[in-house]
């Protein structure tokens, strides 16, 4: 809690993409993964991954690679199964099959990937080069979006050997894919938990509380998180169990008082200003918001998972918002 009365949940190491992540990082004392590469090949290799490609995408509504799809499976086909064969597309360097399931004006809101799929397309021989693969961890729907939990291996382009990402994708009317946003941050090898920054359970339950949960999740981030009325922190998250995965935070309400101390001492806490977007799935509701820290502009991603009206596990990713060396316009929110 700081002067004024706001308690502020840590979210993580800043992420960005590259020297400042893995600096960030290691400042905080935190190990992380690989070294730095040169900052061209960097970009170029963030703006192929960044765009959202999987492997091995964990549901069971994924769709396998058995021949190129007709128009007629892909209107047929769930959100998810789009999503992950699309990604899988990516992945084979399937431009053909990519270009059937996606529009040719894909919206891009990764600020370093120009937006649009021809360009995205002629960048996928990068991926090959360089044997970076994904592993999607919780797959997510709510509407017209699919939101998704994944680690980055071999990516060290970006910064680190390992990255841990959230991303989504959101499909149109036609169920095509639409529209493109995403953060990352680098995986961390020791936390304060104990825990990883992916590990914990991924089955959705409560289909019919999604709302509620929904709901649940902008209470707590404008009643704590901006400050609204911090003193109701207990009301929403449990008191029995808080599995934290974030990496600076140990588990429980006292793992959060002890580390908003520590940054309090450092007069360094975290500041949320806006709630762009709220996805839920039962049981796990994702938030992204706008706020700052360290006098920066940064994204926060947030994933909850609710049991019994309260919160009991907690994952994120944060990254700080560029301003140079942009590729598209589109800024890294721009929800529907």
């Amino acid at each position: 809690m700081n002067g004024s009365g706001r308690v502020v949940v840590i979210t993580g190491c800043s992420s960005g993409l590259g020297e400042s992540a893995v600096k960030t990082c290691a400042d905080k004392g935190y190990r992380v993964r690989g070294t730095l590469r040169d900052a061209p090949m960097r970009n170029a290799i963030a703006a192929l991954l960044t765009a959202g490609m999987l492997a091995g995408c964990g549901t069971t509504d994924r769709v396998r690679s058995e021949g190129p799809p007709t128009q007629s499976k892909v209107t047929q086909m769930s959100k998810k199964q789009t999503v992950g064969t699309f990604l899988g597309a990516v992945l084979q360097q399937d431009a053909a099959r990519m270009r059937q399931l996606a529009n040719a004006d894909y919206i891009q809101h990764n600020p370093f990937i120009p937006t649009g799929l021809e360009p995205f397309i002629q960048m996928l021989p990068v991926l090959k080069q360089h044997g970076t693969t994904a592993e999607n961890i919780r797959m997510f729907e709510d509407g017209d979006y699919v939101f998704m939990h994944n680690v980055w291996r071999n990516a060290k382009p970006f910064g680190a050997d390992e990255m841990v990402s959230f991303d989504i994708i959101r499909l149109d009317r036609n169920g095509k894919v639409a529209e493109h946003w995403d953060a990352m941050t680098p995986l961390v090898e020791q936390t304060a938990s104990g825990r990883t920054q992916t590990d914990g359970p991924t089955a959705v339950e409560d289909l019919d509380k999604t709302a509620t949960n929904k709901a649940l999740a902008v209470s707590l981030i404008e009643d704590v998180l901006m400050g609204r009325n911090p003193g109701k922190i207990a009301e929403y998250i449990s008191a029995e169990q808080y599995h934290q995965h974030n990496p600076a935070i140990k588990d429980g309400l006292g793992g959060i008082v002890e580390a908003v101390q520590q940054l309090s001492a450092q007069n360094n806490l975290f500041k949320y200003k806006k709630i762009h977007k709220v996805l839920g799935e039962g049981n796990f509701v994702l938030t992204v918001s706008e706020g700052e820290w360290s006098g920066r502009p940064h994204v926060f991603y947030d994933l909850f998972r609710v049991e019994n009206g309260k919160m009991v596990e907690h994952w994120d990713v944060i990254q700080e918002i560029p301003t140079q060396g942009l590729a598209n316009d589109n800024g890294m929110f721009g929800f529907r």
